[in-house]
């Protein structure tokens, strides 16, 4: 009998855990396990069970942010303050006038706008003094002179450094001269090629489009096709070219003083105008 005791005391301490489990109370090794437990021996809790999230720490002293540094404009001038005002106050008064254009608003426009136009003129007589005591701020002095004295001396100068340049060019270079032997145009530029070649010493070889003589020059060549290459519709024309480069460059077309001859010469052979677009430089095989 006391067996049977024992053996009922022995299966009842083996099912209380299990009865605990089914009653939804924690067992007593789940609750002292070191590590959260697992599904299979956290089955009580169910399936929808929530825990509230673990709370931190509050008793840590927070570290207050600290402000950014404001950024700091650099200080404008006064100058362009009251520019900038002065602009908008007269463009407003201007449009205010446009829009209701009474004695008033025109007046008050009219007004404002002669105290600008008072300042950019002293602006401008400041300026000039400057110029005047500064040469190298003095536009007068800088390229071709405004005055008519100095402007003689100008172009006398000019056109000597051009007559010494055409002259040294001479020694490689020729002139093209496309005619035609119907042209009155021709004929009367002609004349001023001849005078040309004969003062600055270089050669002017006439080529005509039509086969026929032009007077002043009786070693005219008629054209082998390289008026068609250089695109020649219109006569007269000139080319400067460089026999043994085959450079050729249009000079113009039309009748030309002689002035304009050596000007625009002197301009196509600068070292600046190898720089200069258009580039309208060919390269031909010359004869």
């Amino acid at each position: 009998m006391w067996r049977h005791h024992l053996f009922c005391s022995c299966l009842l301490a083996c099912l209380c855990p299990v009865v605990a489990l089914g009653q939804g109370l924690p067992p007593t090794r789940a609750a002292a396990a070191p590590h959260p437990p697992s599904y299979w021996s956290d089955g009580w809790r169910g399936w929808h069970f929530y825990e509230d999230p673990e709370t931190t720490d509050e008793s840590a002293p927070i570290e207050p942010s600290r402000p950014l540094p404001a950024q700091t404009s650099p200080q404008r001038p006064a100058e362009l303050v009251e520019f900038e005002r002065l602009q908008k106050t007269l463009e407003e008064f201007r449009n205010i006038a446009i829009m209701r254009p009474t004695e008033a608003h025109v007046r008050r426009y009219m007004e404002l706008e002669a105290q600008v136009v008072s300042r950019a003129s002293y602006f401008a007589d400041v300026a000039q003094r400057v110029a005047w005591s500064t040469p190298e701020l003095d536009p007068t002095l800088q390229g071709r002179p405004v005055n008519a004295r100095a402007l003689e001396v100008f172009e006398q100068r000019q056109r000597e450094d051009r007559s010494a340049s055409i002259a040294a060019l001479g020694q490689e270079h020729v002139l093209f001269f496309f005619y035609r032997s119907d042209c009155p145009y021709c004929h009367a530029f002609a004349p001023t090629l001849a005078a040309f070649q004969a003062r600055y010493g270089i050669q002017v070889v006439a080529v005509s489009v039509d086969g026929g003589p032009m007077p002043g020059f009786p070693n005219a060549r008629p054209d082998n096709g390289i008026a068609t290459a250089l695109k020649v519709t219109q006569v007269p024309a000139v080319f400067l070219a460089q026999p043994f480069s085959g450079k050729i460059t249009p000079i113009g077309f039309g009748v030309l003083s002689e002035s304009q001859l050596l000007e625009r010469i002197a301009e196509v052979s600068s070292p600046e105008a190898q720089a200069m677009l258009p580039d309208t430089t060919q390269y031909l095989v010359l004869p």
